[in-house]
């Protein structure tokens, strides 16, 4: 714009200065001349306007993503561009595209526990970048940032938290240990402008010779819990045997005493009772049948 206002500025004074007092044509040459010298003060203006705002492609920043730019005279720009659209310099800046969505990683070690047994873990992550610190994880890390941290402080942590436990000690405090190499990897990866949004263990195994041993030791185990019931369940038979045994004896001292005291009415009660019971049982047989007593098997039959 200032190519603009000189040439307006040249026109005016080369007007004034010009020979129109003397009645000639000077002054219309000089005005001519600087009328040139300001339309080409006003395109220049133009074209810088034009380079530094007219002329700039749209960049599309798509969602979950982010972008930085790189200037061909500056490098990276310290803006970080958010969703939508964006102008660009076209030949001196370009956008980078970076992702920042929560992504899942599985991650694999094998390590050995306090008790010095071998163990494989397996680590489900879910991470993303601090999207404020992108310009920085691409400048120092690159674009593959979690192929580069994860695996490295994964493993650490692992190795760390596990040499602390027993093998027997990952099974019934799985939960405790689990959270404890959450927390760990959380901190770690923070320095680095990563945030874990979850750290689960996925899969536990443990060597050949530690599994078969554990096994043995479950069947020992159950075997021993199996004696155990069975001489609990003979000496509960002893004891019942036992007070049976009393009983019976308790109740003859008493049938004892009540014959010696009211004689042997109560025996032949007792064998009433008895041949009642086995009357109806026999009558309910059909295998079973009544003859009359005495020698004559013919009913008493007279012969014609």
């Amino acid at each position: 714009m200032d190519g603009w206002m000189d040439g307006w500025m040249d026109a005016g004074m080369d007007w004034f200065e010009g020979d129109w007092m003397d009645g000639g044509m000077g002054w219309i040459d000089a005005f001519d001349a600087s009328m040139h010298r300001c339309i080409d003060g006003w395109i220049d203006s133009l074209i810088d306007f034009n380079l530094t705002w007219l002329i700039r492609l749209p960049v599309l920043v798509g969602p979950g993503h982010r972008a930085i730019v790189y200037d061909h005279y500056f490098g990276i720009r310290h803006k970080v561009y958010g969703e939508g659209a964006h102008f660009l310099v076209p030949f001196l800046q370009y956008p980078i595209f970076m992702d920042v969505r929560t992504r899942p990683r599985i991650l694999s070690t094998q390590t050995g526990t306090k008790d010095m047994q071998h163990v494989q873990l397996q680590l489900r992550i879910l991470s993303r970048p601090l999207d404020t610190h992108i310009r920085e994880m691409y400048q120092k890390i690159g674009p593959d940032f979690d192929e580069r941290i994860l695996p490295s402080i994964g493993n650490e942590v692992l190795k760390a938290v596990v040499a602390q436990y027993n093998a027997d000690q990952l099974l019934t405090l799985r939960h405790q240990v689990s959270t404890e190499i959450q927390e760990s990897l959380r901190e770690r990866a923070r320095q680095f402008n990563l945030v874990l949004e979850d750290v689960a263990i996925t899969h536990l195994t443990f060597s050949k010779d530690f599994t078969s041993a554990i096994e043995h030791k479950q069947v020992a185990q159950q075997m021993a819990e199996r004696a155990k019931f069975v001489v609990q369940k003979a000496e509960h038979e002893k004891r019942a045997s036992v007070v049976k045994a009393e009983g019976d004896a308790e109740a003859a001292r008493l049938v004892s005493d009540a014959i010696e005291q009211h004689g042997p009415g109560l025996v032949e009660v007792r064998r009433i009772e008895t041949a009642v019971d086995v009357a109806k049982m026999m009558s309910r047989s059909q295998n079973v049948h009544y003859l009359p007593s005495g020698n004559n098997m013919l009913l008493n039959l007279k012969p014609n």
